[in-house]
């Protein structure tokens, strides 16, 4: 189900919050610590309504399937 304060467009993909344990499956999988990953703002267009806090990690759904993540700063 879409939020109805974050965007919606055909280019924009699929952002969501992780679980703490989603969160440290990804990063024991990649095995990567959180300060390794690419960053995205609290405040991005993309996160608006999705209640993304810093230092939570948001996957990303690109429109080809694959898979991107992102720790959430302020």
């Amino acid at each position: 189900m879409a939020d109805k304060d974050a965007p919606s467009h055909e280019i924009i993909p699929e952002h969501r919050v992780l679980s703490k344990d989603d969160a440290e499956k990804v990063l024991a999988d990649f095995r990567v610590s959180r300060i390794q990953i690419p960053k995205i703002h609290a405040k991005d267009a993309a996160l608006a309504g999705k209640g993304a806090k810093a230092g939570q990690i948001v996957g990303i759904t690109r429109l080809d399937g694959s898979q991107y993540y992102r720790l959430v700063i302020e």
